[in-house]
């Protein structure tokens, strides 16, 4: 059950962070006031998607110690190249797939250790 908590965390923060990322490149493509920019829906979504996420990374914290569930985490950095990559059609260099590669070693050798 924890494990899916991890999974969870990643994903909303993960979507929280890209719904930033899409809030400012519809802002480079308007001209708004900060009062538009601070209701944009992409920006009141990743807001949520992220507080929702730290709400649940706190029930997270109360069952797996922290040397274990942080590095698990680590999950965002895969989701987030990955969706830059298929969403904003974001380059990624021969050394970002390694990278995301030793990312995803590390993430087993720590899911195993539970």
């Amino acid at each position: 059950m924890t494990s899916l908590l991890i999974i969870l965390v990643s994903l909303l923060t993960c979507c929280g962070q890209l719904c930033q990322k899409q809030a400012v490149e519809n802002w480079r493509h308007q001209s708004l006031s900060w009062q538009a920019k601070l209701l944009d829906r992409w920006l009141l979504a990743g807001i949520g998607s992220l507080g929702l996420g730290m709400a649940v990374w706190l029930i997270v914290l109360q069952y797996v110690p922290l040397s274990i569930a942080y590095p698990m985490l680590s999950l965002n950095f895969v989701l987030v190249t990955l969706v830059a990559r298929f969403w904003f059609g974001e380059q990624t260099h021969w050394r970002g797939w390694a990278g995301i590669v030793c990312i995803m070693l590390g993430v087993i050798l720590m899911g195993a250790h539970q």
